[in-house]
């Protein structure tokens, strides 16, 4: 399985598949785009519910939406009975926006097989296939994994600043083209309007179609309208971002299905780095 998504069809066929761990990867807080509002609980059958703001945010931490200690994702991981050799699948119900955040967690610290359903529940729905409505509460057997945090996969701002003239690294924002602007007000009390210099950007919105990806061959296309030098080839080591660390994930995303290899997420993202004052602002 080459590619970080899977499809409803593959999951329908997988769905008793003694390794799938499914998980509804949703957030109650949609920003950047209209969402999808449901009349009632609905959730893929044999699905576990993980909490990104609580058991996969290090609250402890002074940024929005901190990545998770290896302690904390360790507990979390083993309640949701996830093992070295389990197959992870995650959605969301928006189709695609915070399952690539869970995705990105996962795969950081250390997990291989993990992918995401492309179209998510939105696109499970639209086929008429079945529905849940309480997902399951715990894995039936202990998970046996253990986390351990790849530090090149997760960047601060510190990592960003010192490259902010390094041609290699670049940084592409997933915010609104307004929002990077300066043109609208930033959601958050006491972040500044712009961008980090000589960053991209890149709205997440103009990735998908629908609630799905758009095709490998149209996100190529995509990455290289950005700037001359955004050729896989040339290997270039890409750092996303956008507001808090979770639709930069979905453009992350998005770029390794285009064929990009050095990924990273720059985790306090614009919250971060507009709230600091030594910082510089474009």
């Amino acid at each position: 399985m080459p590619s970080p998504l899977v499809t409803t069809d593959w999951l329908q066929e997988n769905l008793d598949n003694e390794h799938l761990v499914l998980i509804d990867a949703s957030m109650a807080n949609v920003v950047g785009k209209e969402p999808i509002v449901y009349d009632r609980p609905m959730l893929i059958p044999g699905s576990f519910r993980i909490d990104l703001e609580g058991a996969l945010c290090d609250t402890g931490a002074s940024q929005a939406h901190a990545f998770p200690t290896e302690e904390q994702f360790t507990a979390e991981a083993r309640r949701l009975g996830i093992k070295p050799e389990s197959l992870v699948v995650l959605y969301d119900d928006q189709g695609i926006y915070s399952a690539p955040r869970a995705w990105w967690i996962l795969r950081a610290m250390g997990l291989k097989q993990v992918f995401v359903l492309d179209g998510g529940l939105p696109q499970w729905l639209a086929e008429g296939r079945d529905i849940d409505s309480a997902s399951v509460a715990d894995a039936a057997k202990h998970g046996s994994v253990v986390g351990k945090l790849d530090h090149t996969l997760v960047r601060d701002s510190a990592y960003v600043f010192q490259h902010l003239e390094d041609e290699r690294v670049t940084v592409i924002d997933a915010r609104s083209q307004a929002r990077f602007l300066a043109q609208a007000p930033e959601p958050r009390p006491g972040v500044r309007g712009g961008h980090i210099p000589n960053s991209l950007n890149l709205p997440f919105t103009e990735v998908l179609e629908g609630h799905r990806f758009k095709p490998a061959s149209q996100l190529a296309s995509t990455f290289a309208h950005l700037a001359p030098s955004l050729q896989p080839s040339n290997e270039p080591q890409l750092v996303f971002s956008c507001g808090s660390g979770i639709t930069a994930c979905i453009i992350l995303l998005a770029a390794e299905l285009a064929g990009y290899t050095q990924l990273s997420l720059y985790d306090g993202s614009w919250a971060d780095w507009g709230s600091s004052e030594s910082l510089p602002v474009a």
